[in-house]
């Protein structure tokens, strides 16, 4: 049995875990979420330039972190099997397209159209489970679900176009997760089986432009190619980040802090790029929140429920495995008791 002192040393550590998982929680959604702020410093370069660097140099990076940790076991048996290297490529394909039209929705100043894209990824995230894996809604979800259709009809309205930028992004990222969750290897793992796939018509891009004297790797100065190639850092570093986070945290709370990323970007495109909220923008926007409100709330309230039970379980297991015990000593004593009786009975028999 746990003693008062060994439980309570036990969550101190545990709350100093979270309170560390927090921390890298934060930094990686914080990161993601203040990207809109680095791509407009690669002009005069074009979104598939940057594109192009972000892949190959994403690649260099993460290539050189495994090597420094010498984790490259989990190469032979990716190689030994062709359906998760077909997965493995259909991610490549799906990230790279999310990261194309965020790379240009940022650059040609739709900020907030992009930011969209991430509000309703985990309700994407759903559709996709119930299409895809046949899972079952609770009631809360179907709301949410149904909340969020509304607000696509209400911004399409308010555009004058369906919000493809945020569709596209919603879409990509969220069959990008499922198809993750399927090869099922670490995140630095993955993205190195990702951007080894991308490499090479990456910097196949990157020769044919210099070839073609359109590349301003060479010719914007040092300053302007070390950012370049710092696509790369940005791209491994809050992924470092969110895999620290996601083995200390409980799922219900890196849940909560997705939102930041969106949340960040939002701002941005509100506040500091000034880009345009009419009233039908800020209704749509609103059903969103809204939408994301009750799927917060379900999954908080099951969550809850969950941790409930599995302590009723535990509380349960305790008290069968303490009656055990007791009859157990019970039997042991009565078994004593007979056998110390039998020597007496043993005169009156002889």
């Amino acid at each position: 049995m746990e003693t008062g002192q060994q439980h309570h040393e036990r969550a101190a550590h545990t709350d100093r875990t979270e309170r560390t998982g927090l921390i890298y929680g934060i930094a990686a959604y914080g990161i993601w979420g203040l990207f809109p702020l680095y791509w407009p410093l690669l002009a005069p370069a074009g979104a598939v330039e940057i594109l192009a660097h972000r892949m190959a140099w994403s690649f260099v990076v993460v290539g050189l972190a495994l090597l420094a940790l010498r984790r490259w076991d989990w190469v032979r048996e990716l190689i030994r099997t062709p359906a998760r290297l077909a997965l493995i490529a259909l991610a490549a394909g799906l990230i790279t397209v999310n990261w194309g039209v965020y790379i240009w929705s940022v650059n040609a100043g739709h900020v907030v159209e992009a930011s969209l894209g991430y509000f309703i990824n985990p309700l994407v995230s759903i559709a996709l489970g119930v299409l895809v894996l046949k899972e079952r809604l609770r009631p809360a979800q179907w709301a949410a679900v149904g909340v969020a259709i509304l607000a696509v009809v209400v911004l399409a309205v308010g555009y004058g176009r369906l919000p493809w930028i945020s569709l596209v992004l919603a879409a990509s990222f969220g069959t990008y997760g499922l198809v993750k969750k399927k090869v099922n290897i670490g995140g630095l793992e993955s993205l190195a089986a990702e951007t080894a796939v991308q490499f090479l018509p990456a910097l196949g891009y990157l020769i044919w432009l210099s070839a073609q004297g359109s590349s301003t790797l060479t010719t914007e100065g040092p300053g302007h190619a070390a950012l370049l190639a710092a696509t790369g850092v940005i791209t491994a570093v809050p992924l470092v980040c969110f895999g620290a986070a996601a083995i200390r945290v409980p799922l219900s709370t890196l849940g909560l802090l997705q939102y930041l990323a969106p949340v960040f970007q939002f701002l941005l495109g509100v506040l500091y790029f000034h880009e345009a909220m009419p009233p039908e923008r800020w209704a749509g926007f609103s059903l969103v929140w809204l939408a994301l409100t009750l799927l917060t709330w379900d999954g908080l309230r099951t969550a809850r429920r969950s941790r409930e039970a599995m302590a009723a379980a535990q509380v349960t297991a305790q008290v069968t495995a303490g009656a055990m015990e007791v009859d157990a000593q019970a039997a042991a004593g009565a078994g004593t008791a007979n056998g110390t009786g039998a020597p007496e009975d043993e005169p009156a028999r002889s």
